[in-house]
């Protein structure tokens, strides 16, 4: 696919979450792109029944774009926190269950880490995994993904950012994601790597101003 959007297109970006909504609205506000969500187009939010983010990240993209008639803009994105084997990874937004409480997620991940006696740093290593998928109406796609490496703290600090944001502590910093200034978060976070992938192969750089 050799899809390249310029200033003045729309894109779907297939999700009903506020938080990751701000983020690729923010993201995409230099390039003049027009963002709407599935959310506010009505298109509801498919079971997510793929094993990896790429499965999942591809089935959300597909079906917006397909539900849209335009290009949709999937992300499948999670905390993997190496003593937990991996986990909670493609499973992140589920284990904060319905509705929606990463409070109770974040409570279950410190739970865990202190059942297997990780206490310091180093053994409380994890990433945030960001995989984005462009995909037309014609199913055709394209993957782009980006990480950040850290370790988690406890308990949660800041009450900017979402998810297990307050948690995560990016390496070279001592501020978690909940604490840092929105800016700050976007030019160092995993979507914020994806997205730069995904910038480089298909936004037309004419459309960014100097």
């Amino acid at each position: 696919m050799t899809l390249r959007l310029k200033r003045g297109d729309s894109l779907v970006v297939a999700t009903h979450n506020q938080g990751k909504l701000r983020e690729f609205r923010d993201l995409l506000a230099p390039f003049g792109i027009e963002v709407l969500s599935s959310g506010e187009l009505g298109v509801p939010e498919p079971e997510e029944t793929g094993e990896t983010f790429e499965e999942n990240a591809q089935l959300k993209a597909v079906i917006t774009a397909f539900a849209a008639g335009r290009p949709a803009l999937a992300d499948d994105s999670g905390l993997a926190v190496e003593a937990l084997g991996g986990a909670p990874g493609i499973q992140s937004a589920r284990w904060a269950g319905e509705p929606r409480d990463f409070t109770r997620a974040m409570a279950r991940v410190e739970e865990e880490l202190q059942a297997k006696g990780a206490t310091t740093p180093d053994a409380r290593r994890a990433k945030f995994v960001c995989v984005l998928c462009l995909a037309n109406a014609m199913g055709q796609v394209q993957f782009f993904e980006g990480t950040v490496e850290g370790h988690l703290v406890w308990p949660p600090r800041g009450g900017r950012g979402f998810g297990y944001d307050p948690i995560f502590v990016p390496d070279g910093y001592t501020q978690t994601f909940g604490e840092m200034d929105p800016a700050q978060k976007h030019a160092i976070s995993h979507r914020a790597n994806a997205f730069a992938a995904f910038k480089a192969a298909i936004l037309d750089p004419s459309g960014e101003p100097a």
